[in-house]
């Protein structure tokens, strides 16, 4: 299946139908008064969040979404049919923006969610509501009222336990697909991967889902190698394991240009608990690999981890470190709202 997350659509919600002009004729009845009925409200459209989607691909082949309109009146007092609701699936993580991206319009981050996007116009009144005691045959009726159209940007943002964030090449793929059943391209060179992936991790009697986005790149927020939609995927992550490869010339440099795009992104990335980790330790000699990590210790101001996805080495410390700060903050989040679900669901 395609990956895509940002897509752009049209909807319109059905127009009201029109009301109905009629007069009650029978037999012997010479006079008969006003009995069309009112028209049918048009439809509206909705967006739903449904569990069994993960991209939004299905939208790159329709891009337009029309509710039915409502049905006109019909005499006998008559109503039109209201028109149906069209329904729009996404998946959880979706955000809905309004024609200017900015705006947002709906959050949906739980299977079920849904928002009233464009409501359905209105049905016109048949000339039977407007009988009065001085008007006791109105000869008009009133139109429906058009339904609203509107232009939406539709972007998901993965919900994952957490993420891996680095420079390119920097050994993420390769530890997502060690530690889980996810098979991302793997190859040495940088920017194999050209979309997130997303992996489940079993770390003792627990399980989380960890993220792997594309390499960062600096100016990575103003969108320099689509950085600032991969970096949207880390946001909902309680944590980051920050891979810095072993053999990068300036680990020091490498480390902090990816910091400096975290901060500069915003949205509380470069505020996340943060995991470094010496990534390809298995590439250098022990005294290459320790004047490395002092150089990384010294720019990250915490001691890093050593670790090699190819050789095993430091992956399992990797894990628990990060299944330790995922429960901590669940209970943190369970402290302060009591009723909230924690759980991640798939």
């Amino acid at each position: 299946m395609k990956f895509l997350d940002q897509v752009k659509i049209y909807v319109k919600s059905g127009d009201g139908g029109n009301g109905c002009i009629g007069f009650r004729r029978e037999k012997f009845i010479e006079f008969g008064g006003p009995n069309g009925g009112d028209g049918g409200r048009g439809g509206d459209v909705w967006v739903e969040c449904v569990g069994n989607l993960n991209t939004l691909i299905d939208y790159r082949y329709q891009q337009h979404f029309k509710a039915r309109n409502g049905e006109g009146g019909m005499g006998q007092n008559r109503s039109g049919a209201n028109g149906d609701d069209c329904i729009i699936k996404v998946p959880p993580g979706t955000e809905v923006f309004a024609e200017d991206g900015e705006t947002l319009l709906a959050d949906l981050v739980n299977v079920g969610d849904r928002k009233l996007i464009s409501k359905g116009g209105n049905g016109g009144f048949g000339n039977a509501h407007f009988k009065s005691a001085t008007n006791q045959a109105p000869n008009f009726a009133n139109p429906g009222l058009p339904g609203e159209e509107l232009t939406l940007w539709l972007r998901m943002k993965l919900i994952a336990d957490a993420g891996l964030v680095g420079l390119p090449n920097a050994g993420k793929s390769t530890f997502l697909a060690s530690v889980s059943a996810a098979k991302p391209k793997i190859a040495d060179y940088p920017f194999t991967t050209l979309h997130p992936n997303l992996g489940v991790v079993r770390v003792g009697e627990s399980d989380f889902v960890l993220a792997d986005i594309p390499g960062l790149i600096e100016g990575a927020h103003e969108g320099a190698g689509l950085g600032d939609r991969f970096l949207g995927h880390v946001e909902r992550c309680r944590v980051l394991l920050h891979l810095v490869d072993a053999t990068e010339e300036d680990v020091a440099n490498a480390y902090k240009t990816v910091r400096r795009e975290l901060k500069a992104y915003g949205n509380g990335l470069d505020k996340k608990k943060e995991i470094v980790a010496l990534s390809k330790a298995d590439a250098l000699d022990p005294e290459m690999l320790a004047s490395k990590f002092a150089e990384l210790k010294k720019a990250a101001r915490k001691t890093p981890l050593i670790l090699s996805a190819v050789s095993g080495k430091g992956v399992k410390e990797a894990l628990y470190a990060l299944i330790r700060e995922i429960q901590r903050k669940d209970a943190d989040e369970a402290i302060e709202d009591p009723d909230a679900d924690t759980s991640w669901h798939p």
